[in-house]
């Protein structure tokens, strides 16, 4: 009786639910709490499953679920509340993904850090991309396999059991008592974790970040079709000759937009992409440099996601650590690449070094000649032998247009990977699929990387491939008219408030192919002391912010994205995408990100506005 009620409403929810919830990447941001993202969706979804109100004003007015679709989003969310009813689960403990490999590997982390024994069992045959040899080498994961015939066949186990099952529905799962895992593997739409009893609930928010920081969740046009499985609709699934073509269009607009000749590998987000670069590298390293330390040199201060992920497989892979490069405000990125470097090289360690240019959130541009001589520089170990070269990890989204990695380009002569992320303007905000390039230098390191990319099932989607087939010929032109409002926007603040401090290229740079659509914004403050100042700045961003999203509805939202089709968006990157990065390398300023399409002359009316009320 229970299951009916659920699936007949969820039928309804299908039929009235927003358009936004299949089309966009970020959802209601103007009723967001980031605090209560994880909570706050569901909490009220149950409300309107208790009163069997499946209106679609009443499912519009729903607040932000999660963030991105990386952590999860309202088909993704009522999914995982479904398949919770229908298994008697608490709805946290049951968590998609996108990835069929990706949930596996979230148990396995959780074990390595607990020193606790992992059993994994299967029905039939493990899929061709679960590699066990490469996650015991190269992830450091320990494990035991095991085939059985049922579920019923498990024994007793000194550790986790997990379950994989591999069937084409998402339904009620075999939940013995021996397991304490069950993953639900899709051949198409992605997998389904359930965390069984009690004693598994400590995994539920680290398996969650698992999926923020190395993959996505099931994405909304493959949540929709499962919900549609869940209540005996059929689903379609995307003929291959369209995904073929599709993805022969992406890579040729990719190889035009970069300049580049090898062909780009596409992934999940730009932190899937990101992982797969890591643990390709790291996979490269082991193989050709035995025994030798790595190092991942990363700004402290940039993108949390990256930031973050780099720290997370510093923490997993013994002779992996990372080391800080101050890149922002006082620091130099040229002088603390190169201090950082001959510090590795004296140590004869691999170096990895990742940097986004321009920089986030404060978009400043190095000296790239002087860059490039810093990383081309020959250095020599201790004991005088010649150092390893670095590979140069270039995160270019806020500037995918530049041809960094072309044969003229300024890292040509240099190992360099270029990634993108594809929530930017490769799609407008349309989906999260990421690519990455490299130059002919780094041509090698692709194989490795696509073997990772493999491995996780972090690939895009058959979908995102299709988003970016329709928006990539177009990204070029989008940038250049996000540009240009982002320099009169710019121009007309500095006029109206001189005394804020801006954070935005120059036009000399502009001129050089660096055209942002993003600039930080460092307002004027009061105070009798620093922290007085400082809590002075951090209340007038974030009055200007509820500001322009109180007034402009419709195209201002608080989001940390960038390249959308349309609107303005405002954050405090600090409290958002700095979210995990040490409290002392926080920046508190607001960043503001402009698209191609605006009423430009309404947000100089509001800021105006704000610039009166000071």
């Amino acid at each position: 009786m229970k299951k009916n009620k659920v699936l007949n409403y969820i039928e309804e929810v299908l039929k009235n639910m927003p358009t936004d919830w299949l089309k966009l990447t970020t959802h209601r941001l103007d009723i967001y709490d980031e605090q209560l993202a994880k909570t706050q969706f569901l909490e009220q979804f149950a409300n309107l499953f208790e009163e069997n109100n499946s209106n679609t004003s009443a499912l519009s007015a729903l607040p932000t679920a999660f963030d991105y679709i990386r952590l999860g989003h309202p088909l993704s969310s009522i999914l995982e509340w479904t398949i919770a009813h229908l298994n008697d689960l608490k709805p946290e403990n049951v968590i998609s993904f996108s990835s069929r490999t990706i949930p596996v590997l979230a148990v396995l982390r959780k074990n390595l850090f607990e020193n606790k024994n992992t059993q994994i069992t299967y029905t039939g045959e493990l899929p061709g991309y679960f590699d066990p040899e490469t996650l015991r080498h190269v992830y450091g994961y320990n494990f035991e396999l095991k085939q059985v015939e049922t579920a019923k066949e498990i024994s007793e186990f000194d550790g986790s059991t997990v379950f994989i099952s591999q069937q084409d529905k998402f339904d009620k799962a075999d939940l013995g008592s021996k397991i304490d895992f069950f993953i639900n593997i899709h051949p198409h739409l992605g997998s389904i974790l359930l965390v069984n009893g009690e004693r598994n609930e400590s995994y539920v928010s680290e398996i969650q970040h698992v999926r923020r920081r190395e993959t996505i969740a099931m994405t909304p046009a493959n949540s929709f079709s499962a919900l549609q499985q869940l209540t005996g609709k059929p689903s379609s699934h995307q003929e291959k000759s369209n995904v073929e073509t599709n993805k022969v269009l992406v890579l040729d607009s990719i190889k035009k937009v970069t300049g580049t000749n090898t062909n780009a590998l596409l992934g999940s987000s730009g932190l899937s992409v990101q992982y797969a670069i890591m643990m390709g590298l790291i996979d490269d390293a082991l193989t050709k440099h035995r025994g030798k330390a790595i190092k991942i040199i990363v700004p402290p201060n940039c993108y949390g996601g990256t930031n973050d992920q780099a720290r997370r497989v510093a923490a997993c892979i013994d002779n992996v650590e990372v080391v800080d490069l101050l890149v922002d405000g006082d620091n130099d990125m040229v002088q603390s690449t190169n201090l950082v470097l001959d510090r590795v090289a004296k140590e004869d360690a691999v170096p990895y070094i990742i940097a986004e240019i321009p920089t986030n959130p404060r978009v400043e541009v190095p000296d790239l000649k002087k860059l490039r001589d810093v990383l081309s520089k020959e250095r020599k170990t201790a004991t005088g032998e010649i150092a390893i070269d670095p590979v140069f990890i270039l995160d270019q989204t806020f500037c995918p247009n530049v041809k960094f990695l072309a044969e003229d380009g300024i890292f040509s002569t240099i190992k360099t990977i270029s990634y993108v992320s594809g929530s930017k303007f490769p799609s407008g905000g349309k989906c999260t699929a990421g690519y990455c390039v490299a130059n002919e230098e780094a041509e090698a390191l692709l194989e490795k990387i696509e073997k990772h990319l493999v491995l996780c099932d972090n690939e895009a989607t058959n979908l995102q491939v299709e988003i970016l087939a329709e928006q990539l010929p177009s990204m070029n032109q989008r940038i250049k008219d996000a540009y240009k409002n982002t320099r009169e926007f710019v121009n007309f603040i500095r006029e109206t408030l001189p005394a804020a401090k801006i954070n935005f290229v120059s036009k000399k740079l502009a001129k050089e192919g660096f055209t942002p659509s993003v600039f930080s914004l460092d307002l004027p403050t009061k105070g009798d002391n620093d922290e007085e100042r400082e809590a002075y700045k951090r209340a007038s961003n974030q009055k200007l912010i509820d500001m322009m999203i109180s007034e402009i509805p419709n195209e201002s939202k608080y989001c940390v994205s960038y390249g959308q089709l349309k609107g303005c968006y405002w954050t405090i990157p600090a409290t958002s995408t700095q979210g995990t990065t040490k409290e002392d390398d926080k920046d508190y300023i607001a960043r503001v990100s402009v698209s191609p399409d605006l009423d430009l002359e309404l947000h100089k009316k509001v800021f105006s506005k704000f610039v009166e009320q000071m």
